[in-house]
C-alpha cells in the first residue's frame, strides 16, 4: 500500500506539473474579453500588441551598433532580451497560463538586471563597491534570489517589477541636476512621460476594470505593452548617453533621432564619433 501510495503521488506532481502550461492557469486575468476571434487566442489584443517588441527591437540593435562596438556588445543582449519579452508576452495573453505569467516577468526582471549592470552610472553605486564587475555580480545574485522567489508568489511581481522603474527615475533626476544639455533633459522628460502613460494604462487596466468592461473598452494594456516599448527606447539611449559621456567621453555622444531627426517623429538613438572635445557638459 505504501509504494500505491507513492506513485499517486508521483502522479499527482506531474498533473500539477501540467496545471501550469494549462490555458487560463494563470493567477492574473487581465481585462481583456477571452476567446473572442480565436477557441486558441485567450487575449487576442493583448497577444499581437507583444509584436511591437519584435519591431523595435532589431532597428535598436542596428542604431546602436557603433555605440556598441566602441563600449560593450553586452549591449545586444538587451534588446536580445526584449525581443525575449515580446515573445514570452505573447505566450503569456495567447494561454494565460501560469508558466507563461513566469516567462513573461522573469524576462523583464533580467531586462533590468542587465540594464542595471551596464549602465548604472559608477558614481552612484554605493561606495564600498569598487568595481563595475563587483556591482553586476551583485545585481546578478540579487536577480537570482528574486528569480527563485517568483515561483513562490507571481502575484507580486508584476507590481515589483514597476516599482523598479521609481528607482530609475530617481537616477535620472540625480543626473539631470549635472546636465546642461537641453536636448538630453528634453529626452529625459519624455522618458519619464511616456512610462507615466504606459503605467497608467497598465493600472488602469488591473484596477478599474470593471468601468472599461461597462463602456466596452479593454484594450489599455495592448496600449501599455505599445507605450513601455516607446518608453523603453527612450530610457536606453538616455542612459546608453550618460554611461558614453562619463566612460567613453572621447566618442563625443550626441543623441539623434532615426528616420527622421525629430524628437516627435523619430525613435531616439545614441550616435558616437571620434571628436577631440565635447560639445556639451553634462
Amino acid at each position: 500500500m505504501s509504494g500505491r501510495f507513492y506513485f499517486m503521488h508521483i502522479f499527482q506532481q506531474g498533473l500539477g506539473m501540467a496545471n501550469v502550461f494549462a490555458y487560463q492557469s494563470s493567477q492574473i486575468d487581465w481585462c481583456e474579453d477571452n476567446f473572442q476571434f480565436s477557441e486558441k487566442v485567450a487575449e487576442f489584443y493583448n497577444t499581437i500588441s507583444s509584436v511591437s517588441f519584435f519591431i523595435s527591437s532589431p532597428i535598436m540593435m542596428y542604431l546602436l551598433h557603433p555605440y556598441a562596438q566602441k563600449r560593450s556588445r553586452a549591449v545586444y543582449l538587451i534588446w536580445v532580451m526584449i525581443m525575449f519579452v515580446g515573445f514570452f508576452s505573447a505566450y503569456y495573453h495567447m494561454t494565460l497560463s501560469y508558466f507563461g505569467q513566469l516567462l513573461d516577468e522573469l524576462s523583464i526582471l533580467w531586462v533590468l538586471a542587465i540594464g542595471y549592470m551596464l549602465w548604472f552610472p559608477r558614481r552612484h553605486m554605493p561606495t564600498f563597491i569598487k568595481t563595475r564587475k563587483s556591482f553586476s555580480l551583485i545585481v546578478f545574485l540579487a536577480a537570482l534570489l528574486s528569480t527563485i522567489l517568483s515561483f513562490f508568489k507571481p502575484t507580486v511581481n508584476a507590481y515589483a517589477l514597476n516599482c523598479v522603474a521609481l528607482h530609475i527615475i530617481y537616477v535620472i533626476s540625480l543626473e539631470l541636476k549635472r546636465c546642461t544639455d537641453q536636448r538630453i533633459i528634453n529626452l529625459a522628460i519624455v522618458t519619464v512621460a511616456w512610462w507615466f502613460v504606459a503605467i497608467s494604462c497598465w493600472l488602469s487596466d488591473r484596477l478599474l476594470c470593471g468601468f472599461w468592461r461597462q463602456i466596452n473598452f479593454y484594450y489599455l494594456h495592448s496600449f501599455w505593452h505599445v507605450l513601455i516599448n516607446i518608453a523603453v527606447v527612450h530610457g536606453t539611449t538616455l542612459f546608453a548617453y550618460f554611461d558614453a559621456f562619463y566612460e567613453i567621453p572621447e566618442t563625443n555622444p550626441e543623441v539623434k533621432y532615426w528616420p527622421v531627426d525629430s524628437q516627435w517623429l523619430g525613435l531616439p538613438y545614441l550616435a558616437i564619433g571620434d571628436k577631440d572635445h565635447l560639445q556639451k557638459s553634462c
